[in-house]
């Protein structure tokens, strides 16, 4: 035992591990200059030895603060603006043959892929009205004339019945802005107040593509805006409530903040050199708070643990940086990995959300390991000041409330019983989370339209008037490009050929133009992007041809979308498995946790798959939730809620196994682990899955239905994760596994003693040395069985 207390740090009382870096230097009196002790007593830092990045951090904790302040300053700076430069696309594979095909036609035939659709409303008076015509004619060529748009075509100009209404009250104006999406959306800001509203007999509203996407941007920043004011108040309410001081509940907000204005910055960075989706905005946001308050709990609960069982100030710091800290950047490694999948997907919507969840895990770790330490210190143990539950504390033990944060024994008896009906628990809870994912078998996929936006959008209301009050879908037909020289004939014969194919209803062309390029267009039956015009796609592509052809149309999009998707989805899976499997034995040391935290992630997503499409495919509390069904879910909005979903959840995994991993190296006795693991985190993880919920939940809130889905879908299986994986599946199955969890072979065994990760200080059970928040003597074993000893080792 002699051994035991010259190797621990800091004053009389206290519980934490030996000196890192073992150097005899330490950090100034006063950390701030001043030369006074740290608030909340102890020995000063210069009698504790200190070093490494806990040195770094809390050797001038002011000064510390005052750089992440002009820092952050700087990015508020840096990230301003950053939604105007973003996109509202980024869904096609910019690879595909549809991609090429319809910038090819752009930009042989301007008129053929229109972006920008005047509806021009006549009311009582018909789009034939001579007066009518001639105030569309007029609009017509002054769109004509405005710099950036060509192929203006139009009713009265064509006399073609599919851009006259079947009422005869309404007729259409049809151009293209040429140019990349920023430049474009530039474009159309500069003209869209001169030709929107009334002109003399007519009233016109703007629609078509650019328009949808234009208008989907704004309203994501005005819906970011009212996430952000709904989610940061009743983020600190529940904060106060989580640790009752109020200066406490301030701190990870604090983190969040940072965290956030960090990331606008670095996207602002990349938006010069790459596409970057407006949708990735709110993910920053979510994650921003939700992953900055799960570290800032995470190492603020450790040290007020470190504090109640009688540590100085600098040596709780220097603790939970050693403890916690560890497990906090273990975590962020864990979900950057899984973010970092989606950079495989050529889309740019997917590589958007990994630019921005890599860029705020880090800033949110970095936060909560530099800022918050450094806080720490100046705060010493007013950190649980202006404490707002102190009536409800009358008669309890201060210390060990502030330290716990919450009603552990209540933890600690449900680990137990599910503990002792373990198989019970296990095969319900799966049984169940199995059951709630059934209706994603019945999953269709298809590709976002107007039809996210609320039905009062402009641009939604004229695209919805094309659909129900025009002949034919002016978005269901198929175009082919065709690209060589050949004569009438042989022109002739291809459309007579793809018109015969099964599934077709009608084929035209060719528009010809100089250089050997013609398009034509297929109609096919049924559905948009239904079955049969996917086959119709396979179809005209397979068709031979005596010149070079290329297919595009929403069907085609969709076909080229998924084909990317599915080529690279074993590669973003391969990478997530892999690495998460790599991590968490660098952390536990054992060969069949890895395996159960992956089966048992993978597994607790299924409540939101499976709400996605009963929900959102399905329509299920459409007019609750305020959207539109279409009867499929967009194709890259299962893989981003994957991602999100499956790294949030390694999130609290992690908190879990560090801790149980802390407590069996202590004690060696692997059920006595688990239950007290449990009864450590478990009020942890799960007030910080209902704060990550509340987020969620709030850009939830928006009038988009991609970004609701995503919002509502990883709201739910956080929730999930935290309720009812983590304290049901977990532990039923680490009992079910019994002496085996900790099994690794003899060479793993060793390569995890060189370069495994732990929380626990405590190199093998029995060493007497009891972490704070440990049980007392006698509720646990002091000394591993020696049974369990080759198991441990």
């Amino acid at each position: 035992m002699a051994e035991v207390k010259k190797s621990a740090p800091g004053g009389a009382g206290s519980s934490g591990p030996p000196v890192e870096g073992g150097g005899s230097s330490g950090p100034p009196a006063d950390s701030g200059g001043s030369g006074r002790p740290p608030a909340g007593g102890g020995a000063s830092p210069k009698r504790d030895g200190a070093g490494g990045w806990t040195r770094l951090v809390t050797v001038r904790p002011r000064l510390t603060l005052l750089v992440a302040l002009v820092l952050t300053a700087l990015a508020v700076l840096a990230g301003g603006g950053v939604a105007d430069r973003m996109g509202s696309g980024g869904w096609e594979d910019p690879a595909a043959e549809s991609t090429y095909a319809t910038e090819a036609l752009g930009r042989q035939f301007p008129g053929s892929q229109p972006n920008l659709l005047l509806l021009v409303d006549a009311g009582a008076a018909g789009a034939d009205a001579p007066a009518v015509a001639a105030e569309a004619r007029r609009l017509a060529e002054r769109l004509d004339a405005e710099p950036g748009v060509d192929g203006v075509g139009s009713y009265w100009s064509t006399g073609s019945p599919a851009l006259r209404s079947e009422d005869g009250r309404k007729a259409v104006i049809a151009a293209r802005i040429a140019g990349e999406e920023k430049d474009a959306a530039a474009v159309l800001d500069r003209i869209a107040p001169e030709y929107r509203g009334t002109h003399g007999p007519v009233e016109v509203t703007l629609g078509g593509g650019l328009a949808v996407r234009h208008e989907m941007q704004t309203v994501i920043q005005e819906d970011l805006l009212r996430a952000e004011l709904i989610a940061l108040p009743l983020t600190l309410v529940l904060l106060v409530m989580v640790f009752g001081s109020a200066v406490a509940a301030l701190l990870p907000l604090g983190v969040g903040i940072v965290a956030i204005l960090g990331t606008n910055a670095v996207l602002r960075g990349l938006t010069e050199f790459t596409d970057v989706s407006v949708f990735a905005q709110n993910l920053t946001t979510a994650l921003g708070l939700g992953l900055a308050i799960d570290y800032a709990l995470f190492v603020v609960r450790r040290y007020r643990e470190e504090l109640a069982a009688g540590a100085d100030t600098y040596t709780a710091v220097r603790t939970t940086l050693r403890t916690a800290g560890r497990t906090v950047l273990f975590s962020a490694l864990t979900v950057a990995v899984s973010l970092a999948a989606m950079l495989v997907f050529p889309q740019y919507f997917l590589r958007s959300f990994a630019y921005a969840g890599i860029a705020v895990v880090l800033l949110a770790a970095t936060a909560a390991l530099t800022l918050l330490p450094a806080a720490l210190v100046l705060l010493g143990d007013r950190v649980n000041a202006l404490d707002l539950r102190r009536l409800l504390r009358r008669g309890r033990a201060p210390g060990a409330q502030r330290a716990g944060g919450g009603d552990a024994t209540g933890w600690g008896r449900a680990a137990a019983l599910v503990m002792r009906r373990a198989p019970v628990f296990a095969v319900l809870t799966t049984a169940g989370l199995v059951l709630l994912g059934l209706p994603f078998l019945g999953v269709k996929f298809g590709t976002a339209d107007d039809r996210q936006l609320p039905v009062t959008a402009s641009s939604r209301v004229v695209q919805d008037e094309l659909r129900h009050g025009f002949p034919g879908d002016p978005g269901g037909t198929l175009t082919v490009l065709a690209e060589g020289e050949a004569t009438p004939a042989q022109y002739a014969a291809f459309r007579e050929r793809i018109g015969a194919l099964d599934g077709v209803v009608r084929a035209d062309g060719p528009v010809t133009a100089a250089g050997g390029h013609a398009y034509f267009t297929v109609v096919a039956e049924g559905e948009t992007v239904g079955a049969q015009a996917q086959r119709t796609v396979a179809e005209l592509r397979a068709e031979p041809a005596p010149f070079e052809t290329s297919v595009t149309g929403q069907a085609a999009v969709l076909v080229d979308s998924k084909d990317a998707l599915a080529e690279r989805l074993p590669w973003a899976a391969a990478i997530i498995v892999i690495v998460t499997l790599l991590l968490v034995f660098l952390l536990t040391g054992s060969v069949l946790i890895p395996v159960q935290a992956v089966v048992l992630n993978a597994l607790s997503l299924t409540a939101m798959f499976g709400a996605v499409v009963w929900v959102f495919q399905d329509g299920h509390l459409a007019g609750l939730l305020g959207f539109t069904p279409t009867g499929d879910i967009e194709t890259t909005l299962p893989v981003l809620m994957f991602c999100v979903a499956f790294g949030l959840s390694m999130d609290y995994g992690v908190f879990l196994l560090s801790r149980i991993k802390e407590e069996y190296d202590r004690t060696g006795d692997h059920e006595h682990s688990v239950r007290f693991g449990l009864r450590r985190t478990g009020g942890l993880i799960t007030a910080a899955a209902v704060i990550l919920a509340v987020v969620m939940v709030a850009i939830g809130t928006s009038r988009v239905t991609n970004t609701k889905m995503l919002g509502l879908g990883v709201a739910l299986a956080v929730l999930m994760d935290a309720m009812v994986v983590r304290s049901l599946l977990v532990p039923s199955v680490m009992k079910l596994t019994g002496r085996l969890t900790w099994w690794a072979p003899g060479p793993l065994r060793r390569f995890h003693d060189r370069f495994g990760i732990s929380e626990s200080d405590t190199p093998a059970p029995g060493t007497g040395s009891t972490p704070a928040g440990s049980d007392p003597a006698g509720s646990a074993p002091a000394e591993a069985p020696k049974e369990m000893a080759p198991l441990h080792r």
